[in-house]
């Protein structure tokens, strides 16, 4: 059975690639936005299946993963800056505060049509930081691409004071011992 994974974020692509077993990549292309009075778990779950079914409709006898993730810090939902003066935003508003990163991982199995998904919440206390911290951050890091603008895998680890949560990988974009539950449920294992 192929595996595909329905993203082509590279760190997710990084993270699958450690459990040894050969998928392919394709872009879901799915516009991500909130819908009103969504809870942000399941917008994270919501999005992670729909990434999942739309890219399983161009497979046969394949495992589909689709992934998602919503970070939100005092109500806010908190998506990718893309820019460096939304990042700066969101890291001022981070500054001493603690967010949670709710990422969920969806598994559909093409020729079963079973989909089962998973939303592990990672909850992540910032450090408190003056604007000099978060333009040397920025300038090094350039993390506009993540939700939160911080790259925990990387020099981002120094803004965090704590995390707390049942898979670190999960901040990172991937929870892969989800995953590994999910795809044994469905008769693959990695070993």
């Amino acid at each position: 059975m192929q595996l595909v994974l329905a993203s082509t974020s590279r760190y997710r692509r990084a993270l699958l690639e450690r459990l040894g077993v050969p998928f392919v990549v394709a872009d879901p292309g799915i516009h991500e936005e909130c819908r009103p009075g969504e809870a942000p778990e399941h917008m994270a779950r919501r999005l992670a299946e729909a990434k999942a079914l739309v890219i399983a409709a161009n497979f046969q006898d394949a495992l589909v993963i689709g992934c998602d993730q919503v970070a939100v810090n005092d109500g806010e939902v908190l998506g990718k800056p893309g820019t460096h003066e939304n990042a700066v935003r969101q890291l001022r508003a981070l500054s001493g505060h603690e967010a949670v990163f709710h990422t969920a991982v969806c598994v559909h199995n093409t020729a079963s049509g079973v989909t089962r998904t998973r939303v592990v919440p990672c909850r992540v206390a910032f450090r408190k930081l003056d604007d000099r911290a978060i333009e040397r951050y920025l300038e090094r890091e350039q993390p506009y691409d993540c939700a939160g603008s911080a790259k925990s895998e990387g020099l981002g680890i120094a803004l965090i004071e704590k995390m707390e949560g049942d898979d670190p990988n999960a901040l990172v974009g991937l929870p892969l011992i989800a995953l590994v539950d999910l795809l044994h449920e469905q008769g693959l294992d990695v070993f």
